[in-house]
């Protein structure tokens, strides 16, 4: 199923693509809470992911005479106003840690014994479609990076890896737009990651049941159409059931939450020169059977 948060004649809602794509079904229709994408996860979490997820495809099957059609709405970020802010992986992909090495001129050793986490203030997810602002009066290097999210979709305290499948609602793509120079001035990622404009999100989050646990996906951006990265999220040096476990020993991953799971190498500033991104760049990021995320840089 493909879950999203849909504007229609000046309402703001969230739904579910019915099976034949053309229209919206509005999940209060179908019997959950719909106001807000929060609002949906926090109905599927009372009744447990898996059996959450059943009930809501059960209806989507038996349908409802209320439906917005596809080509009349305007697609949100599935999750425009997160509960709280997102956690990130950075270098997660070791092609990626090699290429960000080289451009800090830093040594590359070649191992990651431990993830690593930072986090991401998003005031409000940019849609697909919408545009990047990309805050040239403050930004020199503005850069891309494609990345799988996983939704948690019940809370997780000390999960195990076996159990972490129970606790993801399902996954969607973020473009985790960056500030180059200022990561490297501020000696963090928290800054250059959060300007306003800086999470495209979506176009949907496909629900985990339509993937094998864990996902091992296609993984691509382009700029301009010009293919820049393109890997595998089975690549992950730390993939989603290891996060899980580890952050949820002594963090509660509250059902909302956003885990970007880092991207694969091919980024601007991986290239020799760099190639960072301008005014009027069209930036696509592409994720096996989930689909395109789509945002021009203003």
């Amino acid at each position: 199923m493909k879950l999203v948060t849909y504007e229609y004649e000046g309402k703001q809602a969230a739904g579910v693509v019915s099976p034949c794509g053309n229209f919206i079904y509005p999940a209060d229709a179908l019997g959950f809470a719909g106001d807000t994408m929060n609002a949906l996860i926090g109905c599927i979490a009372g009744m447990g992911v898996k059996k959450g997820l059943k009930a809501l495809k059960d209806a989507v099957e038996k349908g409802t005479d209320e439906k917005i059609p596809m080509d009349g709405a305007a697609l949100l970020a599935p999750i425009p106003h997160p509960a709280q802010d997102m956690i990130c992986l950075g270098i997660n992909y070791m092609e990626h840690a090699e290429e960000s090495a080289r451009y800090k001129k830093e040594a590359f050793g070649g191992e990651r014994p431990y993830a690593v986490y930072f986090s991401k203030r998003v005031g409000e997810a940019v849609a697909p479609g919408g545009e990047i602002d990309g805050h040239f009066d403050m930004v020199e290097r503005l850069d891309y990076e494609a990345e799988l999210a996983a939704v948690i979709g019940a809370d997780a305290k000390r999960a195990e890896e076996k159990d972490a499948a129970d606790y993801v609602l399902g996954y969607t793509i973020i473009n985790d737009v960056s500030a180059r120079q200022i990561q490297t001035r501020h000696k963090q990622w928290y800054f250059g990651k959060s300007l306003d404009g800086f999470t495209p999100m979506g176009p949907w989050i496909v629900t985990a049941d339509e993937f094998a646990f864990p996902p091992r996906l296609s993984i691509q951006s382009r700029v301009n159409g010009e293919l820049r990265q393109n890997s595998n999220t089975g690549l992950m040096i730390f993939d989603i059931p290891h996060v899980i476990r580890e952050l949820s020993q002594g963090i509660t991953l509250k059902a909302g939450t956003v885990i970007a799971t880092g991207t694969p190498a091919g980024v601007g500033m991986g290239f020799d020169p760099p190639r960072f991104l301008k005014p009027g760049d069209v930036v696509e990021c592409t994720i096996e059977g989930i689909g395109t995320l789509k945002n021009t840089v203003k």
